[in-house]
């Protein structure tokens, strides 16, 4: 049994998690970590993640950026692979975790949906067919609650067709303040939000008389869960490095 330390035990992606992992033969949630200790959980949550005496074997963090290095530097004293599932992490954020990662296995993904990676294998290669004679535009739509604009898998997805094609494109997310004609070295990215919607993404291929559109819809914030629980067993026993959803399609 694979023993998990839940970051953000009381948001809703930990509580989500933990319903999941309860009903899992593998691995199990032993302890939380959350500032907001109001929820009844079947494991003991600390306010303080250095606190934690409960013995654990990996850690699935889905909180808050600004809690990155205190987990960090918990994990790195203590050994313990991490899974990095939160969002709207910087340059500098991402930056922090590959150094700790020379110390300790961590997983991360901008998205934790295997659905959302096997879309940025497709944009990636209609992008190599597409990009001379096609602009590109990607339109995510989220719930009205989510904090970051744009979401990092629409930033994923950019990052993934400018690597793709050997000339970089600059990323455009407004246009209202410059009345100017469209470039063609460039990706537009709009965001929408609204309701309760947990996650679309759509990337648009416009040319001449013809539109192609990859799309990908979550309908349930589970499919994240089930994605940060799959890497939690995958990244156990790893060693030291930088894993991403690619090594883990890989692996199984």
């Amino acid at each position: 049994m694979i023993n998990i330390l839940m970051s953000g035990c009381n948001g809703k992606m930990g509580q989500v998690i933990t319903r999941l992992a309860s009903g899992s033969e593998e691995l199990t949630i032993a302890a939380g970590y959350d500032l907001n200790n109001s929820k009844d959980n079947p494991y003991p949550v600390f306010t303080n993640i250095h606190q934690c005496d409960v013995k654990v074997d990996a850690i699935i963090d889905f909180s808050n950026p600004a809690a990155l290095e205190n987990i960090l530097e918990f994990a790195v004293s203590r050994k313990i692979p991490v899974v990095m599932a939160t969002t709207g992490l910087s340059d500098e954020n991402i930056k922090v975790l590959e150094m700790a990662s020379a110390e300790i296995p961590i997983f991360f993904s901008a998205n934790m949906s295997l659905g959302v990676n096997l879309l940025l294998d497709i944009v990636k290669k209609a992008s190599k067919i597409l990009s001379d004679n096609f602009d590109i535009e990607i339109i995510e739509k989220h719930h009205n609650q989510k904090l970051d604009s744009p979401s990092g898998t629409a930033l994923a997805i950019a990052d993934a067709i400018n690597l793709a094609l050997e000339q970089k494109y600059e990323y455009t997310y407004d246009r209202h303040s410059v009345r100017e004609k469209r470039s063609k070295r460039e990706i537009g990215i709009h965001a929408v939000r609204g309701g309760t919607i947990v996650g679309e993404h759509s990337v648009i291929f416009a040319g001449n008389d013809e539109i192609i559109e990859i799309k990908h819809t979550a309908t349930s914030k589970e499919i994240f869960a089930v994605g940060a629980l799959r890497a939690a067993k995958f990244i156990c026993g790893r060693k030291p490095g930088f894993y991403n959803m690619n090594d883990l399609i890989s692996a199984e």
